[in-house]
């Protein structure tokens, strides 16, 4: 209560973290229901808004063990979460491998073998406009203000979703599509997303440079290719950072390029978006 009243006194407002609430909507294939968890700022709105999509572990923890809910799901799911609702966005979490029967997710080195239900390349895509559809229609949410961000195989995601040939809309651009966009440590090998790739909004990339499971070096190739396209991206490379390096985790942000990748990265996606999404 000290704190509280400490907080209130120097004109900051404590942040209470809740669960968020489950809704269900259907992906832009006309066919799936997805799960999803949206967290929702004080107010009434309207609000601006974030698409999140997980990583190849799936949308929830680890220790989740058989219990698949608001609260099971990941760490860092949950604080990205809270972090955009803090910041008076609402944030739908998009649980994309759950709704298919693929709760647990997938492990390290396991990209080969995935099923094509799953792809980043030609389904999850889809589910991002899915959840864009969806969020259009609450009263609460402003929809011509909307962002995606995603997490390596969800970063992955993220880039096929905002080529001008996505599939799941077409003739994309910042008013029928998303607005901004933020990939976090993708792969940049797709097939999807060589050759003549055009992002149709703006996309700002993370990646540490001592990534073990995607290629640092292949993605500031590629961006460089696509911003000489004329393409409106930039990637920032955060020396000595792993894979996962915002993973809340003291395992991972003892490591201090980690934590030092974590507070940068939150700093430029919160400033990023407050210039594409709230102006």
């Amino acid at each position: 209560m000290r704190l509280l009243l400490l907080g209130v006194f120097l004109g900051i407002i404590p942040f209470a973290a809740r669960a968020a609430d489950k809704v269900q909507f259907l992906s832009a294939d006309n066919q799936t229901t997805l799960d999803g968890y949206i967290f929702k700022p004080a107010g009434r709105g309207p609000f601006p808004a974030v698409v999140m999509l997980h990583g190849r572990a799936g949308a929830y923890s680890s220790l989740a063990n058989g219990r698949y809910t608001a609260e099971t799901l990941s760490k860092r799911h949950k604080f990205w979460g809270e972090f955009w609702a803090e910041r008076g966005y609402v944030a739908l979490m998009v649980d994309s491998f759950g709704s298919r029967g693929f709760t647990k997710g997938f492990g390290k080195g396991s990209y080969e073998d995935r099923p094509s239900e799953v792809s980043e390349q030609t389904v999850r895509p889809l589910d991002a406009y899915g959840a864009l559809a969806f969020l259009r229609k609450r009263r609460d949410i402003q929809p011509d203000r909307i962002g995606v961000q995603g997490w390596s195989n969800g970063g992955m995601t993220v880039l096929v979703t905002m080529s001008s040939r996505a599939p799941g809309i077409s003739n994309p651009t910042p008013d029928s599509g998303f607005r901004a966009a933020l990939a976090f440590y993708p792969g940049c090998g797709m097939e999807a997303i060589q050759k003549s790739y055009r992002n149709y909004a703006p996309i700002q990339m993370f990646l540490g440079s001592a990534d073990e499971e995607v290629s640092p070096e292949r993605c500031m190739k590629w961006e460089k290719k696509v911003k000489d396209a004329g393409g409106d991206i930039h990637l920032i490379e955060f020396a000595g950072a792993a894979h996962n390096f915002d993973d809340p985790s003291k395992s991972k942000q003892e490591v201090p390029a980690n934590a030092h990748a974590t507070r940068a990265s939150e700093k430029r996606a919160e400033e990023f978006f407050a210039k594409h999404l709230l102006r």
